[in-house]
């Protein structure tokens, strides 16, 4: 146990020294534009030799946001901390743990315990988030704007402070609150929620992507209960970012189908899950032929689709011509995930009252047809055999009219027998 806050700082440095020799040796040229040197904020964050021998709260937390920062460019591919290598950002996240245990033995029995420790896991961890999140907050807010803002505020906000500064506090924010699990997460809300919110506000994708990957973390470590009291306000924020850049797409889609669902289980008459439903629909539609955008829809929404059930039918006018566009796209993925999603809504829906039933028959026809030529077809058919009986069970006499025009189609006979024998 370190008995002094000298030895605490004798400690800090020894196990800051490795990380600030490889640190200084990395080579790193900052685009110009980005007017941020990643490199020059580490350095600065790290101990040395003319720093105060005195190791007090604002020296741990300065460690703290540097490992954080290293430690997190490990899932990044910006520019800003693409640079920094394997090695630099393992030995950034153990050293986090070890000034996490060394700074939990020396304050732990003195007057300021209470200021720097919120929470200590297995005798070991001390969370940072108290100590960390206020000043995480205020770096992404410097380069923010208000709603409603244009370009020229944009331009405006990046010469008032570089953008870089907001980005690099997003990671480590999404670094720090992503160390943290259930049961403990919960006791943070307060602080994590404003933060995350602030990041989904901000003009920068990247800074929002960070902002929603923080968010979806949360969601899954806290009960619906405790989010139930940001609700309103975190909904809204998924509402305003759906129509967002394509690269953060996955990441908002994510959001926003967890939280509805989480906030709102068995309540499918919220009008959340019509505003998030109306807005993801009316995205997809601006750029149907977007194959990233639609097979990442398709991956995540099953859960939303579960939750509206019925309440499914007062999209059907949006939904199923997107549907009948992607069965016939050139990529399997598209093809077998619509497939799936299709047999999800006529199992919840059972197609009730609806017109688009003889199109859905004949769509369906037309791609078995088609796959013949597909080499995924021993994939692609059983999918459509089984949404062709579950329609006829739902749909009984009506399904037959429908079918009556294949009847004799020789290139669908086994289809017929098929569905008339598994259904008998």
């Amino acid at each position: 146990m370190l008995s002094t806050s000298s030895d605490l700082h004798g400690r800090l440095l020894r196990l800051s020294e490795p990380i600030a020799e490889i640190l200084r040796r990395t080579q790193y040229t900052p685009q110009e534009s980005s007017k941020v040197s990643t490199k020059d904020i580490l350095l600065s964050l790290l101990p040395n030799t003319s720093s105060s021998r005195l190791a007090n709260e604002e020296s741990i937390k300065s460690r703290a946001l540097a490992c954080a920062l290293l430690a997190s460019s490990r899932s990044s591919t910006h520019e800003l901390l693409s640079w920094i290598p394997e090695n630099l950002s393992v030995m950034g996240e153990s050293t986090f743990w070890e000034i996490s245990r060394d700074c939990f033995s020396d304050f732990s029995s003195n007057s300021n315990a209470e200021k720097l420790v919120e929470l200590v896991e297995d005798s070991e961890k001390i969370e940072m988030l108290p100590i960390v999140l206020p000043e995480l907050k205020d770096g992404i807010e410097k380069s923010s704007l208000g709603k409603g803002s244009d370009a020229e505020d944009v331009s405006a906000a990046m010469a008032r402070t570089p953008v870089g500064y907001a980005i690099l506090a997003a990671h480590q924010l999404r670094w720090f609150v992503t160390q943290v699990k259930k049961p403990n997460l919960v006791k943070f809300c307060n602080l994590v929620v404003p933060c995350a919110l602030t990041a989904l506000d901000h003009w920068s994708p990247e800074v929002k992507g960070q902002g929603m990957i923080t968010f979806v973390h949360l969601a899954k470590n806290v009960s619906s209960g405790d989010l139930g009291l940001y609700g309103d306000v975190v909904l809204d924020a998924c509402c305003q970012n759906i129509a967002s850049d394509d690269e953060i797409w996955i990441h908002v889609v994510e959001l926003s189908v967890l939280l509805v669902t989480k906030i709102h289980p068995n309540n499918p008459r919220s009008p959340w899950y019509e505003k998030i439903m109306n807005e993801m629909l009316g995205h997809l539609e601006r750029q149907p032929r977007n194959k990233e955008r639609r097979i990442t829809w398709l991956r995540i929404v099953e859960p939303l689709l579960n939750s509206l059930g019925l309440f499914l039918l007062a999209h059907f006018r949006r939904i199923f011509p997107l549907f009948f566009q992607w069965m016939h796209s050139d990529d399997a993925e598209t093809v077998l995930l619509v497939l799936e999603r299709l047999e999800t809504v006529v199992r919840l829906t059972w197609i009730r009252h609806s017109p688009v039933f003889p199109r859905l028959v004949d769509e369906l026809v037309s791609l078995y047809k088609e796959s013949s030529m597909r080499k995924d077809r021993d994939d692609i058919r059983p999918l459509i055999l089984r949404i062709l009986m579950l329609l006829r069970q739902c749909k009984g006499l009506r399904f037959e009219s429908a079918w009556s025009q294949y009847q004799e189609d020789p290139n669908l006979s086994t289809v017929s027998q098929h569905i008339w024998t598994s259904s008998s």
